[in-house]
């Protein structure tokens, strides 16, 4: 609830209560969705002076529930339960506001809007009253006594007649908070709630239109006649006319123009053929028959032909065409590597073209086969016949062995580094030019790396593969990509991992097993190894 609204609701409940008006208050009240300690006390004092004890002790609950230190709340709750005749609870809120109390002898609630002190002689005065009730007269002259050596306003008075009361057997009346004295709402917040004109009425200081005194916000309207140019959206619309020749002011009220010069028409032509207009932002009359109109045209508020001002126009350039890219020299990678190499044949009579760094007389060095210049290469690159192996797993890792380096004492140096069994390592590389990741030669006994070996270094993917059991295997394929799972039941693997394919979902969906997992997978993330595409590698 918005605190302006309970500020209102509240102002009106306390002049209702002002007025006597108890049932106007209670309803105002009832109106307030989130009411505070303050509004329900109000509500209480309502009840009370409507006799209505049961939803006055109601309202004091919540008062007290909504602040547990209110002092008054629990005097005023004491005398509520006097009434109704629960005597232990009526003393236990007099112990409750005399702790309140904090040791004061008054508690003025005048800074919370409350025009009412409550005195400590006032609680002891109700628990002597709560003691009359319950028949035990000597407790009650008792705390009357003590009442009476506090201090406070018309506290001699009334203990004294208290004290009489008691000793002739009469039952004292509980001490209340008196009818109509109720927790008030600021008064500046009050008057805060009045809407106020904190800009005032705008008034025009100055314009370029002559007699304007309007001054606010309302749709466009007509304009007073005066010294200005209005907007157009149009060129049929305009009143801007062209000077055919040069024209040399005769009169005092004539200008003086350059031949081509676009001038504005304003107002009618004179019946003496003299034409009023604007130019160079001087008013004057020229001859309508040295005039013709212009052709302005419009774009969006804006003159693409603007009246000349004294500043040039930007020339019409037009940005440079990109100059074509040369086709390169360098072959596309390929899909899937072919079976076998062949350097391409080069028909008799054309020239080869050659840089010159590789114009030499070795001829049978820059003939070789393209595979041969690569491991010789790498022979040269490497540091007394190791080569650098960096391994691609679910983390890179690096290491140098001896070129010559056998497939499984390879497999057991990776496996040593990644902390996992040789045997469920496999190792892959991706051919020169090609995408696709092959297998390691597992039978080659020292020319394994040299499958892989480039610039003395050698790139390989590792997977870790899991034995699968109660499923048939029909044939396995590699990873071309990584492949994110979507859902619980998709299979989740990286490029180079070998998955095996359990079955075929439909032409695009296979259900393969990949590092332990088992899940379907798009066909074309994958591609099948064939003896085609390995010659020497049994699945």
């Amino acid at each position: 609830m918005l605190y302006t609204e309970l500020l209102r609701l509240w102002d009106e409940a306390v002049k209702a209560v002002d007025a006597k008006d108890w049932n106007g208050a209670l309803a105002t009240l009832e109106e307030i969705t989130e009411p505070n300690s303050w509004t329900l006390f109000i509500t209480a004092s309502a009840h009370l002076a409507l006799g209505q004890l049961d939803q006055a002790l109601q309202a004091l609950d919540q008062t007290i529930a909504k602040d547990e230190r209110l002092a008054v709340g629990f005097f005023q709750r004491s005398g509520v339960l006097m009434q109704i005749g629960r005597l232990e609870d009526a003393l236990s809120d007099c112990i409750w506001a005399q702790k309140y109390m904090r040791g004061n002898m008054v508690i003025d609630y005048k800074q919370l809007r409350l025009r009412y002190k409550l005195y400590s002689w006032q609680v002891l005065y109700n628990a002597a009253a709560v003691y009359c009730r319950m028949g035990q007269w000597d407790q009650a002259t008792d705390i009357l006594l003590s009442a009476s050596q506090e201090k406070g306003a018309g506290r001699g008075a009334v203990v004294d007649l208290a004290l009489e009361s008691v000793s002739r057997g009469e039952v004292l009346a509980p001490l209340m908070v008196p009818e109509g004295e109720v927790f008030r709402p600021r008064k500046q917040d009050v008057e805060q709630l009045k809407q106020k004109d904190f800009l005032g009425k705008a008034k025009v200081i100055s314009s370029m239109i002559p007699n304007d005194d309007f001054g606010g916000f309302e749709p466009l309207r007509m304009q007073k006649p005066g010294f200005y140019e209005p907007k157009v959206d149009s060129a049929q619309d305009t009143h801007y006319m062209r000077m055919r020749v040069p024209y040399m002011a005769a009169t005092p009220g004539e200008l003086t123009v350059p031949g081509g010069a676009m001038v504005f028409l304003f107002g009618e032509v004179d019946p003496d053929g003299m034409a009023t207009v604007i130019y160079d932002g001087q008013r004057g009359r020229l001859p309508m028959t040295l005039l013709e109109p212009a052709d302005v045209k419009m774009s969006k508020g804006k003159k693409e032909n603007s009246v000349l001002s004294g500043i040039p126009l930007p020339p019409g350039l037009k940005p440079p065409t990109r100059p074509q890219t040369l086709p390169s020299s360098a072959a596309p990678p390929q899909e899937a590597p072919p079976p076998a190499y062949t350097p391409p044949a080069i028909p008799a009579g054309l020239p080869k073209y050659t840089s010159i760094a590789s114009r030499s007389t070795d001829q049978d060095k820059d003939n070789s086969h393209p595979y041969e210049r690569r491991v010789q290469d790498t022979l040269r690159g490497s540091e007394a016949g190791s080569v650098v192996v960096k391994v691609h797993y679910r983390y890179t890792v690096a290491l140098t062995v001896p070129l010559d380096t056998p497939y499984h004492e390879l497999q057991e140096r990776v496996a040593h580094k990644l902390g996992q069994p040789a045997a469920r390592l496999r190792l892959r590389h991706k051919c020169h030019g090609s995408q696709v990741l092959r297998p390691l030669n597992e039978d080659g006994d020292g020319g394994v790396l040299l499958q892989a070996a480039e610039a003395g270094k050698v790139t390989l993917w590792c997977q870790t593969e899991d034995p699968l059991a109660n499923r048939t295997i029909f044939y396995q394929m590699v990873a071309l990509y990584d492949y994110a799972a979507e859902g619980p039941e998709d299979l989740e693997f990286s490029e180079g991992d070998t998955i095996d394919i359990l079955g075929e979902v439909n032409e695009e969906w296979l259900e393969g097993h990949c590092a332990g997992n088992i899940g379907i997978f798009p066909s074309c993330f994958a591609y099948r190894e064939t003896s085609t595409l390995n010659e020497n590698t049994v699945l």
